[in-house]
């Protein structure tokens, strides 16, 4: 099969290592071959993160500028800065809810709003799915299950090579016991919101 490219950017502490480890596991569990590149960022909170995924045979763990089947964007602004990675067939699938940087005043509005955010990602492709991961997972029972409601995005989007019941299997081995019924429902609720949009 032809290599599947997943970007995926946000800012530590918003289970991105464990995401990938996830999907890492399930392509395993299809016997696909899997290559997780070089994550970036990760030794502080709140620092940007971000790590590539090439599922199928390839020879190099990093994805080439505009080649990116799926960028899965747990923060807007990262959503951004993932753009060099857009080609016009890309599924962009985006967390709505902010965070501002350190660095960056909330009172002085200097970080974008979101229908700025969106026409920058829009003007790439037109494959953007925009929700409020945060919410959703608040409504299955925790915030920090939120990786896992862009974790069931990803699962939705056309092409996206790995299916509902593996990666299911996939977050029962890797997630404590007593966390997995509401990880499961906020796994759900993206998945549905997801295929909603397409």
């Amino acid at each position: 099969m032809h290599p599947y490219h997943i970007y995926i950017s946000g800012v530590g502490g918003q289970g991105i290592i464990k995401t990938s480890v996830i999907m890492g596991e399930a392509a395993m569990k299809r016997g696909l071959p899997v290559v997780v590149g070089e994550i970036h960022g990760m030794s502080q909170r709140g620092g940007e993160v971000s790590t590539q995924m090439k599922i199928g045979v390839s020879h190099s763990p990093l994805i080439e500028e505009g080649n990116a089947d799926l960028i899965l964007a747990f923060e807007p602004l990262e959503a951004v800065r993932s753009v060099n990675m857009i080609n016009k067939d890309s599924y962009v699938v985006m967390n709505t809810a902010p965070i501002y940087p350190f660095n960056l005043s909330q009172s002085e509005n200097s970080y974008p709003d979101l229908s700025t955010i969106l026409s920058e990602l829009r003007s790439h492709t037109k494959k953007v799915i925009a929700m409020d991961a945060d919410e959703i997972a608040k409504k299955s029972g925790h915030i920090l299950s939120m990786n896992m409601v862009m974790l069931g995005g990803a699962t939705a989007v056309p092409g996206f090579p790995l299916d509902k019941k593996t990666i299911i299997k996939s977050m029962q081995d890797n997630l404590p016991e007593r966390s997995i019924p509401i990880n499961l429902k906020a796994f759900e609720e993206g998945f549905k919101f997801c295929m909603s949009k397409l």
